[in-house]
């Protein structure tokens, strides 16, 4: 930093100690470091930096986050005060409703947040009619205490309170609580904060973030089932856990607000179906414009005073079940259904970048006329992308829907896109970079060598049926082609089971100057199946880069699967 600069920033720092008067306002040792990050360049600003709200982030608003985090706040005599869970005292995420004076929690992470500062603090959680159902079917949710999950809740009586710290010192914590089931299964609701707490604020809401991302789906979205142990168990709120939805994921990654309009079985045309037969009864766009569906939530949502940067739509899963008996006349009815609704998107978030997916769980025969839906809106904001379909190695949860793992793979790929919509850098992290690789088989002819090379799009596997080996192992060389690969640290991974007794050897390396290499590796020689992982660095970005592995040697046929290239740092 130049001595210019490290005057101003000085001077800044001095006139702020004699001209702004001291913050009543909480502020976390987290809110001091990601300023600090952005002050340096090391972390995009985001708005919870400007912490005296002039409209300029600098080392004014470190001086005043400092200044508030170390003043004692025990000064005083704490008094047990009774304060409302509404939007004056905290902030409000997702779809909310606030009536007699309970804070209702109505979609899948749905939540209030703020800082409580106090010697001991309690909640009062309130739930609706659906504590009266069946154990399975109860909301479900979770409190946050400097992010630390201390309540897990599947909510079976109207009303609890729950404490949140005690202790002989006043200290100031953020708390939030989220529902983590989705709007089919109730809503919950959070009624007032109990302190004994001698601050001016004891409760008051966490800054806005600079980002705000609206997800539209189903069940994928809710995260039905991410914590089942096991594919063949049913639905129960138990196993629903929003945090662990790759929409939460997505927007922890980006640092972003949220909101999720999801339901179970719902869909753009039809909802899920075992017959065939169209369900018009669990569709997403009629009741978009509502705070949920259900009553007493479904009353208008007010998308004027919450404004989205970004739009997430992922509905087509549960219209496969119905388009799929008869996709030529049932395709056209989605487009049109998808077109209609991207309208409705657009209307109410006329600002918004919106992005279309779908593919997780399959359903991958709607994804043209998803395609063609956007063409047909013709909106330069409106992209799409089809998303990779779950795998069985990567586990499943509930009815074969989405594991943890899958969750996490799908945020960061979302993240990704959504860096892309919007203009921001993405650091690739987590990325599979070989996904949308070019698969196939290069044989040396005049070695001897021959093979038949069959690429399955369906589970992204290549066979090769060797016929004749070559002279080396160069003869033949299975590839997956044209990576676009940032510097950083990857990891490679792919499934195969070499022929006994010959020594397979694979690398990364540059397509156009293939004698730099990145990594190389030789699998096992006993003829099992080998889950191959490799670890390597590229110090520099190559925008043509291939895996080759070097069968030419082989005389039997050989299976890659799941060949996956991740981006770790």
């Amino acid at each position: 930093m130049n001595r210019k600069r490290m005057a101003f920033l000085t001077a800044a720092v001095l006139s702020a100690e004699a001209a702004i008067p001291l913050h009543a306002a909480a502020v976390s040792r987290k809110e001091v470091d990601h300023l600090l990050k952005a002050l340096t360049v090391a972390a995009p600003p985001a708005a919870a930096d400007d912490y005296n709200t002039d409209g300029c982030i600098s080392a004014v608003d470190l001086t005043l986050m400092k200044r508030d985090l170390l003043k004692s706040p025990d000064t005083g005599t704490p008094t047990a005060q009774s304060i409302p869970a509404d939007a004056a005292h905290t902030k409000l995420i997702g779809r909310t409703l606030t009536a007699n004076g309970v804070t209702w929690l109505v979609h899948s992470g749905s939540a209030v947040e703020c800082t409580v500062t106090a010697t001991e603090a309690s909640v009062t959680i309130a739930g609706d009619s659906a504590v009266h159902a069946d154990v399975k079917y109860r909301p479900r949710y979770g409190i946050y205490v400097n992010d630390e999950l201390i309540q897990d809740v599947v909510m079976g009586e109207e009303e609890q309170v729950v404490p949140l710290f005690t202790g002989s010192k006043q200290q100031t914590v953020t708390v939030k609580i989220m529902h983590l089931s989705e709007a089919n299964n109730g809503a919950v609701g959070v009624k007032q904060f109990d302190v004994l707490s001698s601050a001016a604020e004891p409760v008051k809401a966490v800054p806005a973030k600079s980002l705000s991302i609206e997800f539209i789906g189903d069940s994928i979205t809710c995260a039905y089932g991410v914590e089942a142990e096991t594919q063949y168990v049913g639905f129960e709120t138990g196993t629903e856990n929003f945090s662990k939805s790759y929409a939460y994921l997505t927007a922890q990654l980006l640092d972003a607000d949220y909101s999720a309009v999801s339901y179970s079985g719902y869909g753009i045309v039809s909802g899920y179906t075992s017959d065939g037969s169209r369900q018009e009864g669990s569709l997403v766009p009629p009741v978009y414009g509502n705070i949920a569906k259900q009553s007493p939530y479904a009353v208008p949502w007010d998308f004027a005073a919450h404004p989205s940067d970004v739009i997430v739509v992922n509905l087509g899963t549960n219209d496969s079940s119905y388009a799929s008996k008869d996709i030529e006349t049932r395709g056209p009815e989605y487009q049109a259904e998808y077109a209609s609704f991207l309208k409705e998107i657009r209307q109410n978030n006329p600002d918004a970048a919106v992005i279309c997916m779908l593919g997780i769980m399959g359903g991958n025969e709607l994804y043209p006329y998803l395609e063609a839906a956007v063409q047909e809106v013709g909106d330069e904001k409106i992209t799409c992308y089809q998303a990779p379909t779950q795998k069985q190695d990567d586990g499943y949860g509930a009815d074969w829907h989405p594991s943890a793992k899958t969750h996490q793979l799908n945020a960061y790929l979302l993240a990704d896109k959504i860096c892309t919509a919007i203009g921001r850098e993405s650091s690739k992290i987590g990325i599979d970079l070989a996904a949308d690789g070019e698969y196939g088989v290069d044989i040396d002819k005049e070695s001897g060598a021959n093979a038949w090379p069959y690429f399955s799009e369906w589970d992204k596997s290549l066979n090769v049926n060797v016929s004749a080996p070559g002279t080396s192992p160069e003869s033949i060389t299975a590839y997956v082609r044209n990576l676009n690969l940032p510097a950083g640290s990857y990891e490679l991974s792919f499934n195969a089971a070499p022929q006994k007794g010959i020594a397979v050897g694979y690398a990364v390396r540059s397509m156009h100057h293939p004698e730099k290499v990145y990594c190389t590796g030789t699998m096992n020689t006993d003829g099992a199946e080998e889950t191959v992982l490799k670890a390597f660095d590229m110090p520099d970005a190559d925008d043509s880069c291939e895996i080759v592995v070097f069968i030419g040697e082989t005389s039997s046929p050989i299976t890659f699967r799941n060949v996956t290239l991740y981006k770790r740092a």
